[in-house]
């Protein structure tokens, strides 16, 4: 029986749950948030540690001499001390100026084996070609390992004849490849993780961006839902309410018939604004949540002009083609766009209007024509007036939706006239099965 396989992650997370890890991960932040904070005090701590490590032992040596020891010549300790000085002094610049700090180390380490002396702080040499390659041009590289390989070259040539010279130098030039190895290591590490901060930088200005646009978007949306609705419907009331307040001294049944129609108008804008705003709403569904109606078609025109007739106007209504087997999208499209200039010819031509309305579909093309006279006793009237451009505006972001068009003006015979044209053709593509 095999034992069960841990995902990568969970395999990391258990990793990093070791107090050893975790205590090691919080001291890496904090020794990066204090390099970022106070730089020099890293590069300090590093010249101190090769002082300590490589310096302190050839300033307090015992004056024998053995091994290939033997092979160089010591200064004294002024000499030593000054050119322990030459080589660790300038790594305080190794991440400033990685290309100077090198040069620097390089042409003391040349002159100390010219004088024929070995010190054990020719290490700095390493660690300064090490921070070249990982905060320098890399285009200094090759210059800077031919230099660094002549040098190494000389200190081969220098040791006594009981190390082999391949030996030695198979050695050196490790130590120069693991050092360039290493930088470029770290080199390649840090731009990856730059580039990964970067890319989840902009991914979540993308993200940002597409909830602000979606956002946008919905409220434009609802904002064009609403004004259809409430427009419509405040647009009946309030032609009702004041043709029932006319009614009421000269005709009280008519002022009564006016009360029941503005009840039943309200009810039913009520019905859509619940039902818009149950779709909208985000809720989980229970039994006793109440059931939503579908969004109106073109079947529901027909009750729609018997509320603009209750307010007054003549409205006459036509049809052609097979308007039933229409999407529901475009359906509702097209009841939006009638409600709307139903609305606006109640609302700016009055009550007594005559309305011809015409809704005809020969694919691929759809046409919503509305017609009203104007007010009585009038030639033309006017367009809507220029702080009440919503309607007309949503009319076309709706036809835009199925690559039409809207055109609204007056008519040459007076009145005004608006006409939709929906373009419902297929998409490339929209047929063909796998």
């Amino acid at each position: 029986m095999s034992a069960p396989s841990h995902p990568p992650s969970a395999e990391a997370d258990l990793l990093w749950s070791f107090p050893l890890a975790s205590g090691l991960s919080r001291l890496g932040r904090r020794l990066k948030e204090g390099d970022r904070n106070h730089p020099w005090i890293l590069d300090a701590g590093l010249i101190a540690a090769v002082a300590l490590i490589f310096c302190v032992p050839d300033l307090v040596h015992d004056g024998e001499r053995h091994g290939f020891d033997v092979a160089f010549i010591r200064l004294p300790w002024p000499g030593t001390l000054a050119m322990q000085a030459g080589l660790v002094l300038p790594l305080m610049w190794r991440r400033r100026r990685p290309a100077l700090a090198f040069a620097l180390i390089a042409a003391v380490f040349l002159l100390q084996f010219s004088l024929g002396v070995w010190l054990r702080a020719d290490i700095a040499l390493l660690i300064a070609l090490y921070s070249l390659v990982l905060h320098g041009q890399l285009r200094q590289l090759p210059v800077a390992c031919c230099v660094t390989a002549g040098a190494v070259t000389l200190v081969a040539v220098r040791l006594p004849n009981s190390v082999a010279i391949l030996d030695a130098l198979f050695f050196l030039f490790s130590t120069i490849i693991a050092a360039v190895a290493l930088g470029l290591a770290v080199r390649l590490r840090r731009a990856q993780l730059a580039g990964l901060r970067d890319r989840a930088a902009r991914l979540e200005i993308e993200r940002d961006q597409r909830s602000r646009l979606a956002a946008v978007t919905e409220r434009t949306r609802v904002a064009r839902e609403m004004h259809d609705i409430v427009g419509h419907n405040l647009s009946v009331i309030i032609t009702l309410a004041d043709g029932g307040a006319y009614a009421t001294d000269i005709a009280p049944e008519r002022g009564k018939q006016a009360l029941l129609l503005i009840g039943d108008t309200g009810r039913q804008a009520l019905g859509e604004l619940r039902r818009m705003l149950g779709v909208l709403r985000e809720q989980s569904r229970t039994p006793d949540t109440p059931q939503l109606s579908p969004q109106p078609g073109i079947a529901e025109i027909d009750a729609l002009c018997a509320r603009i007739r209750t307010a007054g106007p003549q409205v006459v209504y036509r049809t052609g083609g097979e308007l039933d087997a229409l999407d529901p999208g475009v359906q509702l499209t097209v009841y939006r766009i009638v409600q709307e200039a139903l609305t606006n010819a109640l609302k700016h031509a009055g009550h007594d209007t005559r309305v011809d309305l015409a809704v005809s579909f020969k694919a691929p093309r759809l046409c919503i024509d509305v017609h009203d006279t104007g007010p009585a006793g009038t030639i033309a009237r006017p367009g809507p007036p220029d702080d009440d451009g919503v309607g007309l505006a949503g009319m076309r972001e709706r036809a835009a939706l199925y690559n039409g068009t809207v055109l609204a003006g007056s008519a040459p015979g007076g009145g005004w006239t608006v006409r939709a044209t929906l373009d419902l053709t297929p998409p490339a593509g929209a047929g063909v099965t796998a």
